[in-house]
C-alpha cells in the first residue's frame, strides 16, 4: 500500500517493501514528523513475515540533502535528527528509535537505492543500509565539518569500517564531496548504474535476495553484526547456535529438497 499523506511512502511488492522519502520540492531534508515516521515504517517493515528485504530510496532528484534544518531550527524541539532537542539535558536524549539505530538492528536485508545526492544525515542513513546502489549522477556529501557538527547518526561508526581508518579520516575531516564513481571505488557503494537504469537493477537484486529462505538470511544477518563485536571463536559458537533451530523449519527441508531434485526451491519462511 501506499499512503501519499505522508512524507515517507510504503509499498510491499513480490516481499519487497519500499521506503520512499517523499518530500522532493526540499531535497528529502527531513522533517521530525518524518523521523517518527521512518522509523515505524522500518519497523513495520522488519515486523512484517512477507517482508524479505526493504528497499529504502528517494523521490526527486536527491535521495536525502540531510535534516531540515530550518524547520528544526524554528521549531520549539530543535530536534536533532530523533537524538533529542538542542535545549535538552545530555542525560535526556533518547536514541532507542532513532531511524540509524532502528535501522542498525533491522534484521530485514536493506538496499539504499542512492536515486541523487546523498548529505549528512541522508549519508548516514544510506551507509546505515546493508547494500548501496547509486545512479551515476548521484553524489555522496559528508560535510559536517563544513557546518561546525561531526556525523550525529552513525558515520563515524560506519565510516572506518567500511573504507579503514585512514581513508575515513580524510573523508570526515576534508567532507569533500564523492561522486558516484568515487564512491564506488572505496566500497561505500556495491554498484553505480545509469539513473535511468536504477529502479529496474535495484529491483533485480532486492528480488534475488527476497527469493532465499528469509530466516537464513535474518540469521545471516544477526551473526554479521555479531561479529563486529565478538572474536571469532564467539562468533562460530553463536552461529552454531543460530543453525540448529534452522534446521529444523520447513524452508530447511524445502532446500535440501530442492537441490536433490535440481530445481527452484519455494521457500515460505516457515
Amino acid at each position: 500500500m501506499t499512503d501519499a499523506r505522508h512524507e515517507v511512502l510504503y509499498e510491499v511488492t513480490d516481499h519487497v517493501a519500499t521506503i520512499t522519502l517523499n518530500a522532493p520540492e526540499r531535497m528529502n531534508t527531513i522533517s521530525g514528523p518524518m523521523l517518527d515516521e521512518l522509523s515505524e515504517r522500518l519497523l513495520e517493515a522488519d515486523r512484517a513475515r512477507d517482508v524479505r528485504c526493504v528497499v529504502l530510496t528517494g523521490s526527486g532528484r536527491a535521495f536525502c540533502a540531510g535534516l531540515d534544518l530550518q524547520a528544526q531550527m524554528a521549531s520549539q524541539s530543535g530536534s536533532l535528527g530523533g537524538l533529542g532537542s538542542l535545549d535538552s539535558n545530555p542525560g535526556e536524549f533518547d536514541l532507542r528509535n532513532a531511524p540509524p539505530i532502528v535501522l542498525h538492528q533491522l534484521d530485514t536485508p536493506t538496499i539504499c537505492a542512492l536515486n541523487g545526492g546523498a548529505a549528512g544525515y541522508g549519508l548516514d542513513i544510506a551507509l546505515g543500509c546493508d547494500i548501496r546502489v547509486a545512479a551515476d549522477t548521484a553524489k555522496l556529501n559528508p560535510g559536517f565539518a563544513k557546518r561546525g557538527i561531526l556525523p550525529e547518526s552513525g558515520g563515524t561508526w560506519l565510516l572506518p569500517r567500511m573504507v579503514g581508518y585512514a581513508k575515513a579520516a580524510e573523508i570526515a575531516f576534508t567532507g569533500r564531496t564523492l561522486t558516484a564513481t568515487e564512491a564506488h571505488e572505496l566500497g561505500l557503494v556495491n554498484h553505480v548504474v545509469p539513473a535511468a537504469d536504477l529502479h529496474e537493477r535495484v529491483t533485480v537484486l532486492a528480488h534475488e535476495i527476497a527469493e532465499n529462505a528469509p530466516l537464513a538470511v535474518r540469521a545471516i544477518k544477526r551473526m554479521m553484526r555479531a561479529a563486529e563485536t565478538e572474536t571469532f571463536e564467539q562468533n562460530v559458537h553463536h552461529v552454531f547456535l543460530q543453525l540448529l533451530p534452522l534446521m529444523r523449519t520447513n524452508d530447511f527441508k524445502e532446500g535440501v529438497a530442492a537441490f536433490m531434485e535440481k530445481r527452484s526451491p519455494n521457500f515460505t519462511g516457515r
